[in-house]
């Protein structure tokens, strides 16, 4: 019976032909007692590839929960490995393309991690995670030091190799040396005698601190001075270390950046191969002030790998090693037996990867990542989801299956801090070359080698895909190139405030909770259809502009 002018009272006419609605207090009563499940399935439901097939992260989604805080409440710590925690889940992938010092030290800034790729010769990537480790400190206990000798022309080449112009000048030139001056950027920059000693325009009147003084009081003075650098010295003069005003302020605009606790400096990754030269490579790192290696293989569990983390846990004990890459437990287990700190997971997922086509060997990604990461989380072990993250939704569903971290390539190879130069494509657009290590360009490459006979043996991507030995390279990756994505201080903030919205519709205030809640089953999932996926994306426009952040 129709509605006679919108008299419900008067109405007989229910929803449910026959039912008189039940009292809408006692609605989360009749949920609790009469719906014995949960609306969803269980994550382990989700993953049954026997029923459901292998499943990437477009084929389900998470369901909404509860909203009990604002999104700025949801906190994003989490381990990268089994010593060493971000204040966020990102990673840059050791790509050539991705990440060198530029988008390691931004990656850092911003909480995350920049892992610096091995497609160079050692000595390259050595000087770049010197220059992460010496961006910003607390204290900088080995400071750049000078001469009385030193020019002013010799001043201005320093300051072009190392980035800043805030050197201290001892009797001796060298750390523990009496303290004669400062020579900053104002003091050489104009001046036109490039042969006369920095003795001649170097500041004296210093503002310095004793030694032993705490880092909290070192601030404190260097904030009142107006001064750029504050030398520590000791009873004696003797310069002990140095702190600086531009961290300080770095500290104010990054504060959530990756820091060691100890030396205030900004945490730094590198990947290297499994192959005996790597292991020079890795000491050279190491001098530089590494803090995590990444052993750089599509396929982890190999005799190369399994001796690689035993040599490196017995010779650098305080060095942490991520292994992998891995996508099945049987995998995992070899590396975690061997003592690895972390787990890289992903094996033909990533977007300029092609071995899953050309090899018929990986696993789609979110199995992989579930399967690995529960199994490795009763070690302990960290895992990194790596490959397949195309935007905001899929870090998300990563970290949901377990992944601690996720590591992104081609969603970073477009912004300003990855390697290379922009050019502008045939439709007219800013884009920016990216490739994939297995791809022929990569391996062709011969940066590693320094141009040497054994290039293609030095060649991180042919040692990533056991391929240096080979007379015909089997590409397992492509070249191409990728839209502009503008600066990852600007992007990176946008990736982790979806985040946090996100985990504030599905009711987590934090990672672990997160995690938590999908083994508990009360974060619940639902498998998509391809229509449900189409129905998920925009359609129904005629056109429209998709712009995903201001």
């Amino acid at each position: 019976m129709p509605l006679t002018n919108g008299d419900v009272a008067a109405s007989t006419s229910y929803l449910l032909p026959g039912n008189k609605p039940l009292d809408f207090s006692t609605a989360l009563n009749v949920l609790k007692s009469e719906y014995s499940a949960q609306d969803g399935i269980d994550v382990k439901t989700l993953i049954d590839s026997r029923t459901n097939g292998g499943l990437t992260y477009n084929d389900f989604l998470i369901l909404p929960g509860y909203i009990g805080s604002s999104a700025a409440d949801v906190a994003l710590d989490t381990p990268v490995t089994k010593r060493i925690s971000l204040k966020t889940p990102l990673v840059s992938s050791p790509m050539d393309t991705v990440t060198e010092h530029s988008m390691a030290i931004h990656m850092a800034l911003l909480g995350g991690l920049g892992v610096i790729h091995h497609n160079c010769s050692a000595e390259d990537q050595a000087e770049m995670v010197r220059k992460v480790k010496r961006y910003e400190n607390g204290f900088i206990l080995e400071p750049v030091v000078l001469s009385p000798k030193t020019t002013v022309g010799e001043a201005k080449q320093l300051k072009e190799k190392w980035g800043f112009g805030g050197f201290p000048v001892t009797e001796n030139g060298t750390l523990r040396s009496k303290l004669v001056g400062m020579i900053t950027t104002r003091d050489i920059q104009f001046h036109p005698a490039q042969d006369e000693p920095v003795t001649a325009v170097m500041s004296t009147d210093l503002v310095t601190a004793p030694s032993g003084t705490t880092l909290a009081e070192a601030n404190a003075v260097l904030s009142k001075s107006k001064k750029g650098k504050l030398p520590i010295v000791d009873a004696n003069g003797y310069l002990i270390s140095l702190l600086s005003r531009s961290d300080l302020m770095k500290n104010l605009h990054y504060p959530l950046a990756s820091k060691l606790p100890q030396s205030k400096q900004l945490i730094c990754a590198a990947a290297i191969g499994t192959r005996p030269d790597d292991k020079i490579r890795l000491q050279r790192l190491v001098d530089a002030g590494l803090d995590i290696v990444i052993l750089d293989s599509s396929q982890g569990n190999s005799i190369f790998q399994i001796e690689m983390i035993k040599y490196i846990k017995n010779k650098y004990p305080g060095l942490d090693v991520i292994g992998g890459n891995v996508v099945t437990r049987e995998q995992a287990a070899s590396l975690i037996a061997a003592g690895v700190d972390g787990l890289r997971i992903g094996m033909g997922s990533g977007s300029a990867c092609i071995t899953q086509e050309v090899m018929a060997v990986g696993r789609p990604q979110a199995a992989s990542v579930f399967s690995v990461s529960s199994f490795a989380a009763r070690f302990g072990v960290p895992c990194i989801a790596d490959g397949g993250i195309q935007n905001v939704g899929h870090i998300v569903k990563g970290l949901a299956l377990g992944a601690s971290t996720v590591m992104m390539g081609g969603l970073l190879a477009g912004t300003t801090e990855s390697p290379g130069n922009y050019f502008v494509s045939r439709e007219g657009q800013l884009v920016k070359a990216y490739r994939g290590m297995g791809s022929i360009d990569a391996m062709e490459d011969q940066k590693a080698g320094a141009g040497g006979k054994n290039a293609k043996a030095s060649n991180a991507g042919t040692a990533r895909y056991f391929s240096e030995g080979d007379r015909l390279l089997v590409a397992q990756g492509v070249s191409g190139s990728v839209l502009d994505r503008g600066s990852v201080t600007k992007f990176v903030p946008y990736l982790l405030a979806g985040l946090q919205h996100s985990l504030q519709d599905i009711g987590v205030k934090s990672l672990p909770e997160l995690r938590q809640g999908v083994l508990d089953s009360t974060v619940r999932f639902e498998l998509r259809t391809v229509s449900a996926q189409a129905e998920g994306n925009v359609h129904g426009l005629h056109s429209f502009d998709k712009k995903l952040y201001s």
